[in-house]
């Protein structure tokens, strides 16, 4: 049979977990229909999500459909959960992305579909909720085609739209015309008048999976109107996985979980190869484990395997050390490993509230980095606080609710602030020599600090000949540089920087006169780790930094009567319009907005638009902060700014 890996995306509160339910009841592979507000659904399975309706995790339930297996990915829609969609993402042979026929395009659906364009994911829409009162199908798809793309192809009609006898017409032949947009050979044939259905539906199916065009489907998971047309949908329209299995191992981890005894669970797509149990597998960088046991997902649930074959989702047990993120065997391909969606711009300390449980506390969100990387555990020693990093004020709420219920800590939270980064601004370099005061360890670094591109991260160049030392030497180099530049010298994170490694040197391995090794005589991988914070910093510091903050693109939309109310809350806010645009009674604003202020303008807004202003944002790049004060993050490190205190700090971690 053929694999379909499909994810179900959307803005929070449009249905896609209901139209999950609908489509495994259509598929027989559930009895009754589960209900969102009633906690009895099959993919929201945490107490939590349960209770709040609404999807926190991602999960992956699977059915078949004709000759095709479905393994269909719930995702969830809240935008403080973006993290857990964008590992999702890199899995994907198609999406289905759900619009309300009520509320129309929502932030989080720009957000996704410009995603879901961008790394050309083959993507059906559909229209949900047209049973309710103020549904309008046809404002939405005017909408869908002004706000995230015009090449879409509705695949039918809507009849009573706003009642619960609302269906969906399904047309015997879509408009050809935005097909035509793509190719020639079918623009004169349509021109001709000389198509058939059948050329219009296989042209259809052609553009569908090169991800030209988005057909849209309308109707209602509450009632089954329109899913059975959107079940044909991704049948027949949706390409399904390809991949050779005789190939080598080729995969990607995009969830964690813990088993009822601790053991820890990878969800593992594989793109190429096969996974047998009791091979040894590589993953992330250089670990290696044996697989003990494989579950593959089938008929709603999942069922112990022998063996995975390219295109399939499977969980996979043994690899105790792996991480969301790590690539299984060779590197996939495609997306796979890339970030799609801005890092989360919000951090916050965590504080138990009984101080007995802060060793147990730490474990807890020790175990919820490993199901969501994002969170960046971090934690300073010196003064005994624990950081997490947030997209949001929902998702601290539910890091509070998981570690009272799942592991009994109750804890409270210091205020949110924003997250910055830094940025070079010139060049520096520094060197320190083996055996040459001040340095104190058996290593030679040299290294270059200067800016880079915007988006470039951090890239670690060889200004040396690769064999002038051993390779493990130049790993500890580069990883060290790696961790050092997660707080530059302001305490934030460094990026879109170059650094080079112009000098190098060792003492090779030495022994006394019929000795055995002595480490006072050798260099080591320690000297170089211990050594690279000292050279980078006070490279860092010649180049000099810039604090940057985090930006948000807004778009608002409000009674035309209120623009001047608005503009001053705008200003004392930071935010910058960049354009104004007058239509009938409406005014719609786009502009820049720090991203500290969003949440102020949203609590402000019902106040000052009458509760008609709608306010659509998302990150957009990061800028440098103006004003005198610079933000200060403290540091969790040894502070290699500060040769004395790092040294000192690093003798009393050896002793």
């Amino acid at each position: 049979m053929r694999t379909l890996n499909l994810g179900i995306l959307a803005h929070v509160d449009a249905g896609k977990t209901s139209l999950t339910e609908r489509l495994l009841y259509a598929a027989g592979v559930i009895d009754a229909v589960g209900s969102v507000d009633d906690g009895s659904t099959q993919t929201d399975s945490m107490a939590l999500e349960r209770q709040r309706g609404i999807t926190i995790k991602s999960a992956v339930v699977s059915f078949a459909l004709g000759d095709t297996t479905v393994n269909l990915i719930d995702t969830p829609g809240h935008p403080d959960f973006i993290a857990e969609v964008e590992r999702v993402l890199s899995v994907l042979d198609g999406a289905v992305l759900v619009v309300s026929a009520v509320e129309g395009v929502q932030p989080q659906t720009r957000v996704l579909m410009r995603t879901l364009k961008r790394l050309r994911i083959p993507t059906l829409i559909f229209v949900n909720k047209i049973d309710r009162g103020g549904a309008d199908p046809e404002r939405g798809i005017a909408g869908i085609t002004a706000k995230l793309s015009p090449a879409v192809i509705a695949m039918g009609s809507t009849v009573a739209p706003g009642s619960r006898s609302a269906r969906h017409v399904p047309f015997d032949v879509p408009d050809a015309e935005v097909l035509a947009d793509h190719d020639d050979g079918f623009l004169a044939a349509w021109l001709d008048g000389g198509l058939t259905p059948e050329r219009v539906h296989g042209e259809l199916a052609v553009q569908t999976s090169r991800s030209l065009v988005h057909p849209v489907y309308t109707g209602s998971a509450v009632t089954g109107a329109g899913v059975e047309s959107l079940t044909e949908g991704i049948r027949t329209l949706l390409p399904p996985a390809a991949g050779d299995a005789q190939a080598p191992v080729s995969g990607s981890v995009f969830k964690i979980e813990r088993g009822p005894t601790g053991d820890k669970i990878a969800y593992v797509r594989l793109f190429t190869g096969t996974v047998r149990t009791r091979d040894r597998l590589r993953f992330g960088t250089r670990e290696e484990a044996k697989v003990t046991g494989i579950r593959v997902f089938a008929d709603g649930g999942d069922e112990r395997a022998d063996e995975v074959r390219a295109g399939r989702i499977a969980k996979l047990w043994g690899l105790g050390d792996v991480r969301i993120g790590d690539t299984v065997g060779e590197t996939p391909p495609g997306a796979a490993g890339r970030r799609h969606f801005s890092p989360p711009s919000l951090e916050t300390v965590v504080v138990p509230v009984r101080a007995a449980d802060k060793g147990a506390m730490h474990a807890a969100l020790a175990q919820l980095a490993e199901q969501d990387p994002l969170i960046d555990l971090r934690q300073d020693d010196v003064r005994g606080e624990v950081f997490v990093s947030l997209y949001g004020e929902v998702q601290k709420e539910v890091i509070e609710a998981t570690l009272a219920e799942e592991f009994g800590v109750a804890v409270t939270f210091r205020e949110t602030t924003t997250v910055h980064i830094e940025r070079p601004v010139g060049t520096g370099e520094s060197l320190e020599i083996i055996a040459k005061e001040p340095n104190p360890f058996l290593a030679t670094v040299g290294l270059r600090v200067e800016a880079g591109p915007p988006g470039g991260g951090v890239d670690f160049r060889l200004g040396v000949e690769l064999g002038s030392m051993p390779p493990s030497f130049f790993r500890a180099v580069e990883d060290t540089v790696r961790e050092t530049l997660l707080q530059g010298i302001h305490g934030w994170r460094v990026t879109d920087v170059v650094v080079t490694m112009t000098r190098s040197g060792y003492w090779a391995r030495q022994s006394h006169s019929h000795g055995s090794f002595d480490p006072s005589m050798s260099s080591t991988a320690g000297d170089f780790r211990n050594l690279t914070p000292l050279v980078l910093m006070d490279a860092l510091r010649k180049a000099g930094t810039e604090v940057c903050e985090p930006m948000h693109r807004f778009h608002l939309e409000i009674p035309g009567d209120t623009l001047g109310a608005v503009l001053p809350v705008l200003a004392r806010l930071r935010a910058v319009p960049q354009s104004t645009l007058t239509r009938g009674e409406v005014c719609e604003l786009e502009g820049d907005i720090p991203a500290a202020s969003v949440h102020d303008l949203e609590q402000r807004l019902p106040g000052i638009a009458r509760g008609e202003g709608v306010l659509d944002s998302a990150f957009d790049h990061y800028e440098p902060v103006r004003g005198a004060v610079v933000p200060e993050r403290s540091r969790t490190d040894g502070n290699p700014l500060n040769r004395r205190e790092y040294l000192l700090q690093l003798t009393r971690r050896v002793a």
